[in-house]
């Protein structure tokens, strides 16, 4: 693999920047060493990652039917979700183009108007009544749908049994024994293509959407003189916070790493002070301390990760001692993130949910001794249980 150009390590902006002069196994290569090594990292930075390289899949590659490219999907996803089982945010994208690609295909194969047993539409419930389609015009995307299309995509997602085993398995690729069968070999490729392609860019510009979206709920959810606790904000719930800054007052105890105080470089430095022109009250405080508030808060706002299948909440480390803190005092905890961090996963421990990274900021090798004699374990991310949250803000 070359270089990366300029001389200084690649993000998510040089990855998008490469994909039009890499082919597609290069860039897929190139998207699981950035993964591996945390070089793309977050959950929507990770999000899109995929959705682009599923996009080049599904415009660059070369099939000829449906079952060919679910199962080139399908290899390129299991690869990026071995690279980084942490982010469970690539399986459900890939999860989401696989439905996708189905669904495209199912309409092209209910537009045949053929009668055999293999091109017959399955027999809906009584309750459902079929909606004729048409090849001419593309469905309306989830967003302009509403709500109710967006949840039973949602739906469809969290029930769908097949694609990514755990990384530890070794599935039969290539077999179709986990993928539909049937599909018609006159499918226009052309067509699936175009239409394929459309709806990964709207499942791109819906992730690009989240934060706007969520925020619509600030002003109901918190309060004029309300006390919100919040846990090292990521950037929706910045953006949740300043829109309701943007109608009233309040005051946001912000809870900060003790280690990332004492760094030069602020990250919410922005957050306070557009806070404090709005009238409202920002007071910094050390995770350590959090207790000696928790009685005046009323409500702790955190941003998710990942929202497991029954419930459970991925997130920074730090913030579930808080959840169960605010239990404790009956507070309520009020979780945001967007639809694609939904996820069906649920085959991992809780202990398998936590992500560990370098202790360096705590001890290093100054310390002498000490480090030869023990085991310093740092980490990034943790799980909530689903009894400890009380509200899920998506941008449904």
């Amino acid at each position: 693999m070359a270089p990366p150009k300029g001389g200084y390590a690649p993000d998510l902006d040089k990855f998008l920047d490469t994909l039009k002069s890499r082919p597609v196994d290069a860039s897929v290569e190139f998207l699981i060493s950035l993964l591996k090594r945390r070089q793309i990292r977050g959950s929507e930075s990770c999000a899109i990652a995929t959705a682009h390289i599923l996009l080049q899949v599904v415009a660059k590659d070369k099939w000829s039917d449906v079952d060919q490219l679910i199962g080139r999907v399908q290899l390129v996803g299991r690869k990026l979700v071995t690279a980084q089982p942490h982010e469970l945010v690539i399986g459900n994208i890939v999860k989401r183009v696989l439905g996708l690609i189905r669904d495209e295909a199912s309409e092209d194969r209910n537009d045949t108007g053929s009668d055999s047993p293999t091109d017959r539409t399955p027999t809906l419930p009584p309750a459902i009544e079929p909606i004729p389609l048409s090849k001419q015009t593309r469905l309306p995307s989830l967003v302009a749908l509403g709500s109710f299309a967006r949840t039973q995509s949602m739906f469809n997602l969290l029930s769908d049994p097949d694609f990514v085993p755990s990384p530890g398995s070794t599935p039969k690729l290539g077999s179709g024994a986990s993928t539909p069968q049937g599909y018609p070999q006159s499918t226009n490729i052309h067509a699936l293509r175009s239409e394929v392609i459309d709806g990964i860019e709207e499942i791109m510009d819906e992730i690009r959407q989240v934060d706007e979206q969520v925020q619509a709920y600030a002003e109901i959810v918190i309060h004029p003189g309300d006390y919100v606790l919040v846990h090292q904000p990521s950037r929706t719930v910045q953006k949740f916070l300043l829109r309701a800054a943007s109608k009233r007052k309040f005051t946001v105890f912000l809870v900060v790493d003790p280690s990332a105080a004492s760094t030069e470089d602020d990250p919410y430095s922005s957050l306070r002070k557009s806070l404090s022109s709005s009238g409202s009250t920002v007071v910094n405080i050390m995770n350590v301390g959090l207790m000696a508030y928790m009685s005046k808060v009323n409500k702790v706002i955190l941003g998710a990760r990942a929202i497991t299948k029954k419930g459970g909440v991925i997130v920074d480390s730090g913030a579930a001692v808080i959840a169960r803190a605010a239990r404790e005092q009956g507070r309520t905890v009020i979780v945001l993130g967007g639809v694609y961090k939904l996820s069906p996963d649920s085959r991992f421990h809780h202990e398998g949910l936590v992500e560990w990274g370098d202790p360096s900021k705590y001890v290093n090798f100054a310390d002498g001794e000490m480090v030869g004699q023990v085991r310093v374990r740092n980490a990034i991310a943790e799980f909530i249980p689903t009894d400890l949250v009380n509200t899920y803000i998506t941008n449904l």
